[in-house]
C-alpha cells in the first residue's frame, strides 16, 4: 500500500483533524474506518475495505495470522508517517522496519508485551540523502508520540466493544460456518 492509500493523517495533514473530540459519545459519531471480514474457509479470512481492497488472513500454510496483521498495521502506520516527509527530500536505498512482540498468558488470556518498531533505513550518499536521515529520529518520535494512529490506539488501550447477530437461517450460504473456535491467535 502506498502513501496514496493511506487513509490515516500524516504529519503533513494532522493539524485539520475535526474528529478529535474525544468528550463525545461514541455511539453518536460515524466510524472513520470501517472493514468487513468474512471467512472463506476453516481459519482463512478475506477481509476488504470500503475502496474494495482485500487481504486474506488467518491460521494455516501462506497467511499471516491476526497477531502477525496487529504488528504489520503498528509498523505500516508509522512506516507511512516517516515515508511521507523523509522521501520529500529524497529516495530510500533501503526501507526496512522490524515489529515485534512477546505473546504472554495472564490469568487464562493471552496479549501481546514487549512491542518494537525497528527501523533500518539507507539513503543516498548525498546532501539530500543526508537531510533525510538527519530527519528520521524525530520523525519516528512524531509518528509515536502524535501521528501513527494504530499505535497510539494500541499504547493507549482503547476498549472494544464486541456484539453478535446470529440466526440459524437454512438458507445461510453453505460457506458460512456456525462454529468457532475458542483458540485464536
Amino acid at each position: 500500500m502506498d502513501a496514496s492509500q493511506h487513509s490515516d493523517q500524516t504529519p503533513a495533514d494532522s493539524s485539520t483533524d475535526s474528529t478529535a473530540d474525544s468528550t463525545a459519545d461514541f455511539t453518536a459519531q460515524a466510524p472513520t474506518h470501517q472493514v468487513e471480514l468474512r471467512r472463506v474457509g476453516t481459519n482463512h479470512y478475506r477481509v476488504r475495505n470500503a475502496a474494495g481492497v482485500e487481504l486474506d488472513f488467518g491460521r494455516g500454510e501462506g497467511l499471516l495470522s491476526p497477531v502477525e496483521l496487529l504488528l504489520a498495521a503498528v509498523a505500516g502506520c508509522s512506516s507511512i508517517d516517516v515515508d511521507t516527509v523523509a522521501s520529500r527530500r529524497t529516495e530510500f536505498s533501503d526501507f526496512r522496519v522490524t515489529a515485534e512482540g512477546r505473546k504472554v498468558e495472564e490469568n487464562g488470556a493471552s496479549r501481546l508485551a514487549d512491542l518494537r518498531l525497528r527501523f533500518g533505513l539507507s539513503f543516498p550518499d548525498d546532501e539530500a540523502g543526508r537531510q533525510a536521515a538527519g530527519m528520521v529520529d524525530r520523525l519516528v518520535q512524531l509518528s509515536h508520540d502524535k501521528h501513527c494512529t494504530v499505535s497510539r490506539t494500541v499504547e493507549h488501550g482503547e476498549p472494544i466493544e464486541f456484539s453478535t447477530d446470529v440466526s440459524t437461517d437454512v438458507s445461510t450460504d453453505a460457506s458460512t460456518d456456525t462454529q468457532a473456535e475458542a483458540t485464536t491467535d
